[in-house]
């Protein structure tokens, strides 16, 4: 394959990588798991995120619960009377904290799965007793905002840096009915915009700092769009909307609609980010341990990047459940750790491997660069620009062949990085380098200067 990386267009500023804290730090009780997770995702060792979204809870009556998995509902700070006691989710909370303290976090995100349950409809968080209306009960639109704002503010006041409230998540889907799994609240696309509108109006009745996120739809094909002409067509959720973000679910191997929705999205979308703000692969489909895992993340995060040009992407979440996830002896986990329930014990999976290309080598501030159609046979090409304008290319070799990537010039020095099935994240150093060979079933990271 022919890379004219040299005189590729530019796309886009990238403003970096994350995860999602959901279901799992409140999980972790030992101070020393917590602040070796941390570091694994976070710190200058590991990953090197730089985006975090934490899960407000919505809480729960233990006499209403609907939910049996505890990795599936959090813990509220606010108390069922209203008041606030913000000794809950200390275990999350200390994990925020630590990962912050990493230094490498400049992108802090507060978003909810479901209202407050004293704010639901059915008094639970796990949506509506049928899968057809929006849990959030309609006089409580702003309690909700005022909920997750207070919460916010709060954290701002004790130094954590805030910079967005996400209140709904994936609204299109039919939370609820005889699908108990997890929080969720469903939204009508009218119904997102009210609840944005009231959220725009309480952040400029307090002068907020704070800015909204989202609205975080499940995919792009069911109402992304309309989420977005609905919001954007109003001046004061404009001025509180900074960043318009979506789930890169259901397009894992339809590029063409990746494609489009970003030719859309350059010509319509004006807030000042466009993020992908959560993938996994749903449903799981390989073994957290194989290779194929890594290679499909790493192809879906290449292409989210160039095709879609996101500002930024981000897994769902960082960790999860072994023991809910194990058939035929294989782990079909979704998370970058895999733990044991209680954290006894954890292991990093293949998926891992696959956001270390990209979040430890792209940093936040490199450019996205188009250069052409390049996903064809199971070997993708990605290219980018360093700040220090070196280029890098991600190539994902998802076949049975070797593949060879020609430069068009020759680089005099090249940093090598190669995951397969056998070594993770190997590295040497190449000199004048006009071609780059790629092994079967792998994935590199090139640094070309």
């Amino acid at each position: 394959m022919k890379i004219n990386i040299a005189s590729a267009k530019k796309i886009k500023t990238l403003k970096g990588f994350g995860g999602s804290a959901c279901w799992w730090s409140p999980q972790i009780k030992n101070k020393k798991t917590a602040d070796d997770v941390a570091e694994l995702l976070y710190g200058n060792s590991g990953l090197k995120m730089n985006i975090y979204r934490y899960n407000i809870g919505g809480g729960y009556d233990k006499n209403n619960l609907r939910i049996e998995n505890p990795w599936r509902y959090v813990d509220s700070f606010m108390k069922s009377d209203g008041t606030y006691d913000y000794t809950r989710d200390k275990y999350a909370v200390y994990v925020m904290k630590k990962s912050l303290a990493l230094g490498n976090i400049d992108t802090l995100i507060f978003f909810a799965n479901s209202p407050h349950f004293t704010q639901t409809v059915t008094g639970q968080t796990s949506g509506g007793l049928t899968e057809h209306f929006s849990n959030l009960d309609k006089s409580k639109y702003e309690a909700f905002a005022k909920y997750m704002i207070d919460i916010a503010e709060h954290f701002i006041a004790d130094g954590y840096p805030v910079k967005y409230i996400s209140p709904i998540n994936e609204p299109q889907w039919k939370w609820g009915g005889d699908s108990v799994w997890q929080e969720g609240c469903h939204y009508e696309p009218k119904e997102v915009f009210d609840c944005y509108l009231v959220f725009a109006k309480e952040l400029e009745k307090r002068n907020s700092s704070l800015k909204l996120y989202g609205p975080e739809s499940g995919n792009i094909k069911d109402h992304t769009k309309e989420y977005y002409e609905l919001l954007s067509s109003d001046e004061l959720i404009m001025k509180y909307l900074d960043t318009f973000a979506y789930h890169s679910y259901g397009s894992d191997d339809d590029v063409k609609t990746k494609a489009d929705f970003g030719i859309w999205a350059k010509e319509n979308i004006k807030t000042p980010r466009f993020d992908m703000s959560e993938w996994c692969e749903l449903p799981c489909k390989h073994d957290t341990k194989s290779i194929e895992s890594a290679l499909i993340m790493a192809r879906i995060i290449g292409e989210d990047l160039i095709y879609t040009g996101v500002d930024s992407w981000s897994a769902w979440v960082c960790a999860n459940q072994w023991d809910n996830a194990v058939r035929d002896g294989k782990c079909y986990s979704d998370g970058f750790l895999v733990a044991k329930d209680d954290w006894s014990d954890y292991y990093i999976a293949m998926r891992y491997y696959a956001m270390a290309h990209f979040s430890k080598y792209i940093k936040s501030g490199s450019l996205s660069l188009d250069i052409g159609f390049n996903t064809s046979r199971g070997f993708s090409v990605f290219a980018f620009e360093l700040e220090d304008k070196s280029k890098a290319l991600v190539m994902v070799n998802n076949s049975k062949a070797k593949r060879c990537a020609e430069l068009g010039k020759v680089f005099e020095n090249c940093t090598f990085v190669e995951t397969t099935q056998e070594y993770q994240l190997k590295e040497k150093k190449l000199e004048n380098v006009k071609k780059l060979d790629v092994k079967p079933m792998s994935l590199v990271t090139a640094i070309l200067k």
